[in-house]
């Protein structure tokens, strides 16, 4: 494919609730939701349909709230309305800078947000706009690692890009390890071989079955998701 092309036609983008924080504690940093915005939207612009699962992390961690005493499906389902303040947060954002953006719920609220009909998802992409998938799979137990594998084998996405603090994985921690060199390109067994750790157990075994590749990069190296859609050799690939 010319290089002037994207790679993909159809991503799903897997975004933590951390990486909206910014230098933040906690909550959402409003610079920092307009820069991935804006990332976002020159990936668009090349004609790219995205759809987007969002984490909670920065105003709830289920599994936190149960290693609290807090019953483990209560936690998970607070962690899932958590996701749907981010997907608001990160759909409004997109709507003034120029997108239209749709957030779907797999929770019904339906006075906020839709809820997550497959039919309606592939339409919202087929005629451009940016589908927010909230509340993960709307099950407990079940982390947005797992929603991101689901959503984007439902849509036909060609890849999951997993949006990371770390450009690509490592043979070893590379803050640790000065000696770290970032994987390329990867197979589904080596990554399983080297217990990499790149999304959860379910999340993984899911991409794997379907065959539906993995680019993990940063979503803090500017521009990096342009040149991940692009093809180029930014982050790291784990196909089947």
């Amino acid at each position: 494919m010319p290089a002037n092309h994207p790679a993909h036609k159809r991503i799903l983008l897997k975004l933590s609730g951390e990486a909206l924080m910014g230098e933040d504690a906690f909550g959402i940093n409003h610079a920092t939701i307009q820069r991935i915005v804006q990332e976002v939207a020159e990936v668009t612009r090349l004609g790219v349909e995205l759809a987007v699962v969002i984490g909670g992390g920065n105003l709830f961690r289920g599994v936190a709230g149960g290693s609290v005493g807090m019953d483990r499906a209560t936690a998970d389902y607070m962690g899932m309305l958590a996701t749907v303040m981010n997907a608001l947060a990160l759909a409004d954002t997109m709507n003034k800078a120029g997108l239209t953006a749709r957030v779907m719920s797999a929770i019904a609220i339906e006075q906020v947000v839709e809820p997550y009909v497959r039919p309606k998802a592939l339409q919202y992409l087929e005629e451009g706009k940016v589908v927010v998938f909230a509340a993960g799979t709307g099950n407990p137990f079940f982390t947005t690692d797992t929603a991101a594998a689901l959503r984007g084998a439902e849509i036909g996405a060609e890849v999951v890009l997993k949006a990371t603090k770390v450009d690509g994985v490592y043979s070893a921690d590379p803050k640790k390890d000065p000696a770290a060199t970032r994987y390329s390109k990867l197979s589904f067994d080596e990554a399983m071989a080297r217990n990499l750790g790149i999304m959860d157990a379910t999340a993984f075994a899911l991409c794997r079955d379907q065959k539906l590749p993995i680019k993990v990069f940063s979503i803090i190296k500017h521009g990096a998701l342009k040149r991940v859609v692009m093809g180029e050799d930014e982050g790291t690939l784990v196909y089947a």
